[in-house]
């Protein structure tokens, strides 16, 4: 192991278990869903946990980021407990937006995830907004815009980077590029270098392998470092796979990728088991820890869920509650 940049165990302990609580939560709300317990679709991010970890492991808790209809990873990355998750996908009142959310709309402002959206490239304002807001109070955030490659199509990225560049936003675009947006591979969809669209405005791109959290994290460092420090915008690239479907309907997939192609990034491409790799080589964790790690996240995962099938919906007084302002609470 290369000792400059190594990175401490605890951290990459921590990186580890945040990867495997991302998973066993998708497990879980994977079977709510085929169980019929689950109101509407997921869009499940199992295969991508080393993007989600890797940057948020970067970042402060006053920090902001961004997420997408595929956001339960940055949620749980960000510092959300399974509890109020599992209580938001199932409609109950103690989720994070009081049951109205649901899989794609989570935000947990606590710890600076402005939300999910379930409009592709929705929170691309929001999050150069938040780093305006920042660098306007003075307030030393960095705000991360996670976004699939589906969302280069939409207009608003290229308003948004032309604002950040210009007024040298504290913000970082994550682009993770999964090779597909929905059904259709980005090769067919996406013409040129993804990274000359961001160098367009003159802003720093760059590309990194995102099933290598160790990778994510120390390029996420850096660029969060010197964000802060008023050198921003950046522009990532972190190439990835999404295991499954689209959405958790999406099961018959080989009008559109091979089985071959699953097995292979499951079986050679695993973001869980390449740091796992690393530990175990490195001596920096031992076979019965890691599994540990798994047995106490699944047992902290099945009680959560336990916990919000029980757990009661909110009164029907409440629908028009949390949902647009009124002149008076302007």
């Amino acid at each position: 192991m290369n000792q400059k940049n190594a990175l401490k165990p605890e951290t990459l302990l921590h990186m580890y278990q945040q990867m495997v609580r991302i998973r066993i939560f998708e497990d879980n709300a994977n079977e709510l869903y085929l169980s019929a317990k689950m109101p509407g679709l997921t869009h499940m991010y199992s295969g991508q946990e080393a993007v989600a970890v890797g940057i948020c492991q970067a970042l402060k808790v006053t920090d902001y980021i961004t997420s997408t209809h595929r956001g339960h990873g940055h949620c749980v990355a960000k510092g959300a407990e399974y509890q109020q998750m599992f209580c938001e996908l199932l409609g109950k009142q103690e989720g994070y937006c009081r049951g109205k959310g649901g899989s794609m709309h989570i935000a947990d402002q606590m710890n600076g995830n402005l939300g999910a959206n379930a409009i592709v490239g929705g929170s691309m304002g929001i999050a150069t907004g938040a780093a305006l807001s920042s660098q306007y109070l003075q307030e030393d955030a960095v705000s991360v815009c996670f976004f699939g490659d589906g969302a280069l199509g939409q207009g608003l990225l290229y308003e948004v980077m032309n604002m950040a560049s210009l007024w040298s936003l504290p913000v970082i675009y994550a682009c993770e590029n999964n090779l597909y947006g929905e059904y259709t591979k980005v090769s067919e969809m996406a013409a040129g270098d993804i990274k000359a669209r961001a160098q367009a405005f003159g802003i720093e791109a760059h590309e990194v392998d995102g099933q290598d959290v160790r990778a994510v994290y120390q390029l996420a460092q850096s660029l969060v470092n010197r964000a802060r420090a008023g050198e921003g915008p950046f522009f990532v690239v972190l190439n990835t796979y999404r295991y499954f479907g689209h959405h958790v309907g999406d099961i018959d997939r080989r009008y559109y990728r091979s089985k071959e192609e699953e097995l292979y990034w499951k079986e050679h491409r695993d973001p869980i088991k390449i740091l796992a790799a690393f530990l175990l080589e490195n001596k920096l964790a031992t076979e019965k820890e890691l599994e540990e790690i798994w047995r106490k996240v699944e047992k902290s995962a099945s009680e959560a869920v336990e916990y919000a099938l029980n757990a009661p919906y909110p009164s029907a007084s409440e629908v028009t509650q949390h949902v647009y302002a009124t002149q008076e609470s302007i």
